[in-house]
């Protein structure tokens, strides 16, 4: 871990440290990005068992290459909308940078009054 900070570092790309895993999304304090969290999880497309999931290559793959269940390889990843503690053992963490402001989360959107101008949609993000 030392050493992935020293490469993070000499690269300087941002890994959004202090974006928290227990809200949906938000601004990272280090690079100003919005940041969405995602949870995913893998299963056996055999059996359906839950796999732990890890992150490979920016790629979320199964931990072990073969379920332990009943032999297979192939897996299936899931999305989750939100994380419950009985997947949390299972699951992984994917922060995903949003370019869009179309598309951001928990938008709250308003109409401003005033009478000297044409009125204009306004967004608060929460």
């Amino acid at each position: 871990m030392f050493l992935l900070k020293i490469l993070n570092k000499i690269s300087h790309k941002c890994l959004h440290e202090h974006v928290t895993p227990d809200k949906d999304c938000g601004y990272c304090p280090d690079c100003g990005k919005f940041i969405k969290n995602e949870w995913y999880i893998t299963r056996c497309e055999s059996c359906g068992v839950k796999l732990r999931a890890v992150i490979r290559n920016g790629e979320v793959v199964p931990q072990h290459h073969y379920c332990s269940n009943c032999g297979c390889q192939d897996f299936i990843v899931e999305k989750l909308e939100q994380i419950n503690f009985i997947d949390i053992n299972f699951a992984v963490l994917k922060k995903r940078v949003v370019e869009d402001d179309n598309k951001i989360c928990s938008t709250t959107r308003c109409w401003q009054e005033r009478t000297d101008v044409q009125p204009k949609l306004l967004v608060q993000y929460l």
